[in-house]
């Protein structure tokens, strides 16, 4: 996982960060796209849908469309929202096949009950564990996001987030809150040996039970290196999906202090994020 100091949620707003240069990285890297889409086949997979019929779906934090592709090109029908209006732009100049909508998803989905068969979302669920603003606070955004979202899914539907988790509290936070709006599942994780192919997938059941799939490369898996980690009703822990933790550590106390001086916060220059006094040393 990336560093705290080089995490793309930690630099800006997302609607900030995703400006017109950012977006069209996103259609011009050839590297970047091939990405996407590979997630994107893996999320499509993860939904378990019915092969060979076309189903209504949503993507959450569609950016440019490469998701939408992909979706499109399996014959489904989609929706993207997005809170960057630089990133949407691009995927009208790319004349995407699916509807396009401006919208926060920590402000919930604005969409009817039973709307969708299925939900993915790539690289952006951890945007909501960050407080941007003063009146952001991470448990209510993620909860009124997955209440809104559990309620636009058809029952026994699916939602398939892959994400970049900065630790394990982070993804004690997002289960919690799935679990709460009403969700079932749990984390898959592809390739969980390899730093650099790890991939994790959040899978979630709405209004019934399934069968949590294997990650991939799992075959040859470490001990206590889970692939996967399956939750419902009760409080998942998560110590050996990530190895160590980055919190409590320099850089990510430091960028800490800085999050909370964009917010209006008082950070005393001889004290941590927490307001506790080092101990004198005579």
């Amino acid at each position: 996982m990336a560093s705290s100091g080089r995490r793309p949620e930690h630099m800006a707003p997302p609607e900030v960060f995703y400006n017109q240069d950012e977006a069209k990285k996103y259609s011009q890297n050839s590297r970047m796209m091939e990405i996407q889409s590979q997630m994107s086949e893996r999320a499509v997979e993860l939904l378990n849908l019915p092969e060979g019929q076309p189903c209504f779906l949503l993507d959450v934090g569609c950016g440019s469309g490469l998701s939408g592709d992909y979706l499109s090109e399996e014959g489904h029908v989609w929706v993207g929202v997005d809170i960057s209006t630089a990133m949407l732009d691009v995927a009208m100049e790319r004349e995407v096949e699916g509807d396009l909508v401006l919208g926060d998803m920590g402000q919930g989905m604005p969409f009817k009950p039973g709307t969708f068969d299925g939900c993915i979302s790539i690289s952006a669920l951890q945007w909501l564990c960050n407080a941007d603003k003063t009146s952001h606070s991470p448990p209510k955004r993620l909860h009124r996001f997955f209440s809104t979202l559990y309620s636009s899914l058809s029952r026994g539907g699916r939602a398939v987030f892959q994400l970049y988790p900065e630790n394990s509290e982070q993804l004690e936070l997002i289960t919690s809150q799935a679990m709460r709006a009403g969700f079932s599942g749990g984390m898959v994780v592809d390739y969980p040996n390899s730093s650099k192919a790890k991939k994790f997938f959040l899978c979630l059941f709405a209004g019934a039970s399934g069968v949590l799939p294997k990650g991939l490369g799992s075959e040859t898996l470490a001990r206590n290196v889970p692939d996967q980690v399956q939750f419902s009703g009760q409080r998942t822990r998560f110590k050996n999906m990530k190895g160590k933790s980055v919190k409590k550590g320099k850089d990510w106390i430091l960028d800490k202090k800085e999050r909370r001086r964009r917010q209006g916060r008082e950070v005393r220059a001889d004290t941590k994020y927490t307001g506790r006094h080092r101990k004198p040393h005579f």
